[in-house]
């Protein structure tokens, strides 16, 4: 996994947008998916950060939420990072027909009711067969729109993945232009 060096790109003024690479699994197509989006951003002169959920500590379901919240520098780093957040993409493989559980567990160690109020959220679906993860963003869509986010109508949904990418590289060409027209929607949002 290489970083990209951000000291070339002058950004606009807009608010930074974050990334969230929503499962805890290691060398994840999702993170090859959130780099993308971060370079199209960074392209765009919008910084972009990425969240990944594989940095969460192994038991912060035990050590970080509930009673022992805010007892977890690591998680309480990532939290914070979605907390200061005002636009949010979260990158969405699927799992079991919904979304990870890691993802369930990250959204419910944030404070309720305000954590996500207000906050403009994208989402994007992948999976190895043909929905897209439709029904993995059909949940998480409901989730944000009980905890008071704006989640923007636009979603991609990314089906067949594996098959349309190619040396860690998106090459179907009209899942770029799904992409780009999210992510110029997802700016003036």
């Amino acid at each position: 996994m290489k970083f990209l060096d951000l000291s070339k790109y002058a950004f606009n003024l807009i608010a930074m947008i974050t990334i969230v690479v929503s499962t805890n699994r290691n060398d994840s197509t999702s993170e090859i998916v959130a780099e993308y989006y971060q370079k199209v951003l960074l392209n765009k002169q919008v910084q972009a950060e990425i969240i990944n959920l594989k940095n969460l500590p192994p038991d912060f379901i035990v050590s970080a939420l509930y009673e022992n919240e805010g007892k977890n520098p690591v998680f309480n780093a990532l939290r914070e990072k979605v907390l200061t957040a005002e636009k949010l993409i979260f990158i969405v493989p699927e799992y079991n027909g919904s979304f990870p559980g890691v993802l369930k567990a990250f959204i419910d160690g944030m404070p309720y009711p305000n954590a996500f109020m207000d906050k403009k959220i994208a989402l994007v679906g992948l999976s190895a067969g043909v929905q897209g993860g439709a029904l993995a963003l059909s949940h998480l869509n409901d989730i944000f729109s009980y905890l008071n986010a704006h989640v923007l109508g636009y979603k991609v949904k990314l089906i067949q993945i594996e098959k349309n990418m190619k040396d860690e590289k998106i090459i179907n060409n009209f899942y770029l232009q799904l992409i780009d027209n999210q992510i110029e929607k997802f700016i003036n949002f």
